[in-house]
């Protein structure tokens, strides 16, 4: 998917949200473990509950990875059903990769070949050689932590170098690696100051925002800070909508949710 599709499916939508599918068998409602497959079987019907409200979903691989190759398979079967059904959708495989070139190569043969995810987040803290493998694959995306939303951010990413606090240096470092047509950042929406300061520096590029709802981000905080003239953004939201509900309702529970973060996009749109 490129920037021109993307763009156009938030207008279309009036959204620009994203639903985290952090999917833990220990949460899911009890019912659902009589199924072959139980992780698959509840995001199935997530997907299906959310999607008239949502321009993108990022399953985080380390919920799916835990459990062997049936996770793994969970996972696939998963980013197919979106593939075959919500064509439209952009799919981020949440996977924080980035090592040296020729495992950095296969990790995105991985998952822009075999899964077929839109985008995949990684670290950049090796620099250049292990990020830009994920860059050569047409309409795929790499989204590049930059300032991230746990407590544990400032242990490295606010150390001030040459003026500049880490963040702001792997920002202006990955100018030289990718336009904003192959390349967002991660900014957490526990930051909201600082993501008018990464706005300000990257006027163009998509920022995907995780923090909203369970860790305490505010969304009209973010968008105040981080909208652009094409939105600019992908807000996510994970267990405040997907666990809304550990019932029979979870589904419609989860559409409730998603439903009110799309409207209170509208209106910031």
């Amino acid at each position: 998917m490129n920037k021109k599709e993307l763009i156009s499916q938030i207008k279309a939508k009036k959204s620009f949200l994203c639903v985290g599918l952090d999917t833990d068998i220990k949460k899911i409602p009890q019912h659902l473990l009589k199924e072959d497959d139980p992780v698959f079987a509840f995001n199935k019907a997530i997907i299906d509950a959310t999607a008239k409200y949502a321009v993108a979903y990022k399953p985080n691989t380390a919920f799916y990875e835990v459990y062997g190759a049936k996770g793994w398979t969970s996972l696939e079967k998963t980013i197919n059903y979106i593939k075959d059904n919500y064509p439209e959708m952009f799919v981020i495989a949440d996977a924080k990769r980035g090592d040296i070139g020729n495992t950095s190569a296969n990790y995105a043969r991985a998952f822009f070949e075999t899964l077929k995810a839109d985008a995949i987040t990684v670290a950049p803290y090796m620099g250049v050689d292990s990020v830009e493998p994920f860059l050569g694959f047409e309409g795929k995306w790499v989204i590049l932590l930059a300032l991230t939303s746990n407590k544990g951010s400032r242990d490295f990413q606010y150390l001030n170098a040459d003026g500049n606090e880490l963040y702001k240096n792997v920002l202006l470092k990955s100018k030289q690696w990718a336009d904003s047509e192959k390349m967002m950042y991660v900014v957490g929406a526990t930051h909201p100051e600082e993501l008018g300061e990464i706005r300000k520096m990257m006027p163009d590029s998509f920022l995907l925002v995780p923090g909203v709802g369970a860790q305490g981000g505010d969304l009209q905080a973010v968008a105040k800070f981080g909208l652009n003239k094409d939105c600019g953004l992908l807000v996510n939201s994970s267990r405040g909508i997907i666990y809304a509900s550990a019932g029979d309702d979870f589904a419609e529970k989860a559409a409730e949710e998603a439903s009110k973060l799309q409207k209170q996009m509208q209106q910031l749109l």
